[in-house]
């Protein structure tokens, strides 16, 4: 039997889709608690510091990393070239810059629950950005059911707030808090696979620091903290395994992918924020956030669901 031989390709081919999905289940568990503990830091600390102070702490035990790995091995972490670098523009504008600081904000005014749901398009927005970066053709339904998922996201922020088109500030920046990662989520997914997992997100929370220094200082003398240890504990969490330690599995798990089957892992993500929300928050989780939450999550199941079917096929 040879290396060629198709009867040896059966593991290979399977394991690989599996150790992709565990890393990338690995990692939602560990962003499912971001948005609640999210919530609690902004009882004692402004959104700002949060934002920007969470970068700073995860950008120093980056740089830690990455020196300590460059010493021991040098060739293992090469510097990205510049069009790396440009590439890790958009993942750090996206997840280390966008998402906190625009998240951080809207739960200023907006329980975790309702944040959790809107942020449930983010399956469906990641499969977008995926199918536009790879220059891909998906099935007319895919298209349809990403649409759905935005519209009844959409409906649900309109409704709590009142109304039809009674969109809160908030929800915007939850919107535009889903676009920036999304992005962020698929271009360092692909740069993972050059790079590695965990080089490419210690590069972006580098690239990102200084401009994540200044924030946090500004935060500060804006807003000194008074923060409970509950709150610092949260903002500790943030930090440390929300902008840090679960991309080095989220980010493994893409590099591994594919990443449309890797990124449905996602959709357990709002079931968990909502559940966290209950529990550690005690916020009431009444039958729109649930019908919303089922609604949003369906659509965007259905979506990466198309595009997995048309481009196996």
């Amino acid at each position: 039997m040879t290396e060629q031989s198709s009867a040896t390709l059966a593991t290979p081919t399977v394991l690989p889709r599996l150790e992709g999905l565990g890393w990338g289940l690995v990692g939602i568990v560990a962003f499912s608690f971001t948005l609640p503990f999210t919530r609690v830091a902004v009882g004692g600390l402004s959104p700002l510091f949060i934002g920007c102070g969470r970068a700073v702490v995860a950008a120093m035990l980056a740089a830690l990393v990455l020196s300590i790995a460059r010493h021991r091995r040098p060739a293992a972490v090469p510097l990205p070239s510049v069009a790396q670098w440009a590439r890790l523009g958009i993942v750090a504008a996206g997840v280390v810059v966008g998402f906190p600081l625009l998240t951080s904000f809207a739960l200023v005014t907006v329980p975790a629950s309702h944040a959790v749901v809107v942020i449930g398009l983010l399956p469906a927005a990641t499969a977008v950005v995926a199918v536009l970066r790879g220059h891909e053709r998906p099935a007319a339904s895919f298209w349809v059911f990403a649409a759905l998922g935005a519209v009844a996201a959409m409906v649900f922020a309109s409704l709590q707030n009142g109304g039809i088109g009674a969109l809160h500030e908030a929800d915007l920046l939850l919107f535009l808090a889903v676009l920036l990662c999304a992005l962020g989520y698929a271009e360092g997914g692909l740069l993972a696979r050059e790079l590695g997992a965990w080089q490419t997100v210690s590069w972006a929370l580098v690239l990102a620091s200084p401009l994540m220094i200044a924030g946090t200082f500004a935060g500060w003398l804006q807003q000194p903290p008074h923060a409970s240890p509950a709150e610092w504990a949260a903002f500790a969490y943030l930090a440390v395994v929300s902008m840090f330690l679960g991309f080095f599995a989220w980010y493994r798990g893409l590099a591994i992918g594919p990443i449309a089957q890797v990124s449905q892992v996602q959709l357990i993500q709002p079931v968990l924020g909502i559940l966290w929300s209950a529990l550690l928050l005690h916020e009431p989780i009444g039958l729109p956030t649930l019908l919303g939450g089922l609604a949003v999550i369906a659509c965007a199941g259905l979506a990466v669901r198309t595009r997995l079917t048309r481009k196996d096929s």
